[in-house]
């Protein structure tokens, strides 16, 4: 799988690559491929199988403000080094 990355694209440009993604529950990433795409002339690509990632798109924005909390605190513990490793 192939990346880029792209610059200098405007604001109406990103308003429409937003409204995109929200208004068919996909990521920004798949949006802005959705348009490419387009603007090519090839197909939609969304029977692909092969996008990684894509396989846990359904739980996005499934969790709620407290479940995201208790998961933030559980992960903490991993922002510690341990200096006596590194000996």
């Amino acid at each position: 799988m192939n990346q880029i990355t792209v610059r200098g694209f405007d604001d109406d440009l990103n308003a429409s690559l937003r409204c995109l993604a929200k208004r068919e529950g996909i990521s920004l990433n798949q949006a802005a491929l959705k348009l490419m795409r387009k603007g090519a002339g090839l197909a939609d690509g969304a029977e692909r199988t092969d996008t990684i990632g894509s396989s846990l798109d359904h739980l996005m924005g499934t969790w709620t403000a407290t479940e995201a909390d208790e998961f933030d605190c559980a992960l903490e513990e991993f922002e510690t080094i341990d200096e006596t490793a590194w000996q």
